[in-house]
Formats: structure tokens, sequence, C-alpha cells
């Protein structure tokens, strides 16, 4: 026979358990210094540039 569970008491167990995986996300995602913020959107900015450079005008119909 298997073992008795109450399972009012599971699903809080499980309720805890997903809320402290998604503290973790939110730790990973949230929990970073200003400088490190600042830093990734320098580098977000600089590759969004970069491509804008490289974009090529299609205001002129191509020759046939």
């Amino acid at each position: 026979m298997g073992e008795i569970v109450n399972l009012r008491q599971f699903r809080k167990q499980k309720a805890r358990a997903e809320a402290e995986k998604t503290a973790g996300q939110n730790r990973v995602s949230f929990g970073r210094t200003k400088a490190e913020r600042e830093l990734t959107e320098a580098e977000r900015d600089k590759a969004a540039r970069h491509i804008d450079g490289h974009r090529l005008d299609r205001d002129e119909p191509e020759p046939a």
C-alpha cells in the first residue's frame, strides 16, 4: 500500500517550490548592479547601430 499523503500540505509544498523557482529566475533577471545593466544596454545599442549601419536602402526599384 502507498504512503498516505495530506493533499492540502502537498499542494502548499508544490506552490512553495514553484514560488522559489520563480524567485530564482527573478534574482537572475533583476538582481544586477546598475553598472551591469548600463553595460548590457550599451552593448545592445551598439549592436543595433552596427546592424542599422549595414542595412541597404531599397528606395529605387532594381533594374530589370
